[in-house]
């Protein structure tokens, strides 16, 4: 009988062990998991007044954890929206402005820190599955920038050679002088997308590769970054969720990345790790308007992508952190995807780079904190290098300019994308974005003081990052990445 009490001491301790050592892994680094979409409209969630589908997983995640409402994308378009989001930099800072295509030969200098690599210095794992978009060319991938794993697209999924009925272009017409859309693994292309058909597996194919990623690492710190190559056009959608929104083929399509979120967030809890995991859900820029039916709703903002009216550039972003971020919160401050780097940065204990970067640590608000304001001003670039408008606060002062406006003309309709008509503001324009957020209203006459004052502000961003549209180059802009020849 003794025995026998001593065996269950001793399998008690061990229990017991094994369970403070569990708990001891766990609750040192958070994992960390950043889902991010391609072209999803600041409306295009149910929480932001998404209608005609449905996103159950998205706004549980909303419920659970933090909304925001003015959170910025470092650029209304992809490549340099990504560049800020894995640097910490407004995009013009490392040269990275608009979209890379397959023909350019520059992508992300080896100069430049990013995010992974940051991670990998606290011992992290990191993965990417989806679009890459810092350049093609092998020097530029993943793998040579903090990533252990790559699979996915290294650009737009709308860089190939394809027609809307299918067919090939011919060389010289359109795009038919691109290459096939490679999917990479690695450093390599194992395969082309060369179908509508093969777009259609994309979402499912990031996700299991997400999942099984997870699955892996469950025992070690991993940073987990998930760029959906969705729903930027052409939209590709699995038969698991084709036909079931009330909204037509872009509801789907959104309906299955939502699912998605839920199948990332369900393996979280599945391997114990959902209460000790960073997850960030957030878009690249605003819808895609002109191609109507297959475009993303901008909430009531004014314009779209490629803009730097707010439907281009204020986006949806969902923060989830069980029991750091609390639950069911909205927060109105002002933040941008360039605030990432060193808000987790902070949380990790890992370094800034040596050089300048330009996010704000956001852990205040992250933590509920509603008074504090670490970002008390944003710089709206766009174009080559064009500083297009600054916002100080809740005011928005917008230079001259010429943007392609969405709401000048009709939109295309069924993958079809509508003409664009250039419009030029003449003269400076003010906004008061708490009252305005469409920016109906030019309010400059009314507030001499407060233009005066964002002048300031961008006379400060000239100085330091450029502005193309005044000819002043900026003392704080480093080199893009050049291809080794």
């Amino acid at each position: 009988m003794k025995s026998r009490s001593l065996f269950f001491s001793f399998f008690l301790a061990f229990i017991i062990s094994s369970c403070n050592h569990h708990q001891s892994k766990t609750n040192t680094l958070p994992n960390i998991v950043i889902i991010f979409t391609d072209d999803q409209g600041y409306g295009d969630i149910g929480c932001f007044g998404a209608t005609g589908f449905q996103t159950p997983n998205l706004d549980r995640m909303a419920a659970d954890g933090m909304r925001f409402t003015n959170f910025y994308s470092a650029q209304p378009v992809c490549s340099a929206s990504r560049a800020g989001l894995l640097t910490g930099c407004y995009p013009n800072r490392i040269g990275i402005s608009g979209a890379l295509f397959p023909y350019d030969e520059v992508g992300i200098s080896d100069d430049e820190v990013t995010l992974a690599e940051m991670l990998k210095g606290k011992g992290y794992t990191t993965a990417i599955f989806g679009k890459w978009h810092l350049g093609h060319h092998v020097q530029f991938l993943p793998l040579q920038h903090g990533f252990d794993e790559y699979a996915g697209l290294p650009y737009s999924n709308d860089m190939w050679p394809i027609e809307l009925d299918g067919s090939r272009s011919a060389p010289g017409k359109g795009r038919g002088d691109f290459p096939d859309l490679p999917l990479i693994h690695g450093n390599e292309s194992v395969e082309f997308i060369n179908s509508y058909a093969d777009q259609d597996k994309l979402t499912t194919l990031y996700t299991e590769k997400a999942v099984d990623f997870i699955r892996r690492n469950k025992t070690n710190p991993f940073f987990l970054y998930v760029p959906h190559s969705m729903p930027h056009i052409p939209l590709g959608v699995s038969d698991k969720f084709r036909g079931k929104s009330e909204q037509g083929m872009y509801g789907d399509v959104m309906m299955e990345i939502d699912w998605s979120v839920g199948q990332i967030i369900e393996t979280l809890k599945e391997n114990g790790l959902e209460e000790n995991t960073i997850v960030i859900f957030n878009t690249d820029n605003g819808p895609w308007l002109n191609f109507g039916n297959h475009a993303g709703s901008s909430g009531g903002l004014r314009e779209g992508k490629t803009t730097s009216w707010e439907g281009g550039q204020r986006v949806p972003c969902i923060v989830k952190w069980p029991e750091n971020v609390p639950s069911g919160v909205v927060c109105n401050q002002l933040v941008s995807s360039i605030d990432f780097f060193p808000t987790l940065a902070s949380i990790v204990g890992g370094s800034l780079p040596e050089h300048k970067i330009d996010g704000v640590n956001i852990i205040d608000l992250w933590k509920g904190d509603m008074s504090a304001k670490p970002r008390k001003e944003l710089y709206y670039y766009y174009g080559k290098n064009n500083l297009n408008a600054v916002r100080q606060g809740n005011w928005k002062l917008v230079y001259p300019h010429t943007y392609q406006s969405y709401e000048a003309t009709n939109p295309g309709n069924d993958g079809q994308g509508g003409k664009r008509i250039n419009i030029n503001v003449d003269s400076l324009e003010l906004y008061n974005l708490i009252r305005d957020p469409g920016e109906r209203y030019n309010v400059i006459k009314m507030y001499p003081e407060i233009v005066e004052q964002l002048k300031k502000v961008g006379d400060q961003a000239r100085a330091d990052l450029g502005d193309l549209n005044t000819g002043i180059k900026g003392e704080g802009v480093r080199e893009i990445g050049k291809l080794r020849k």
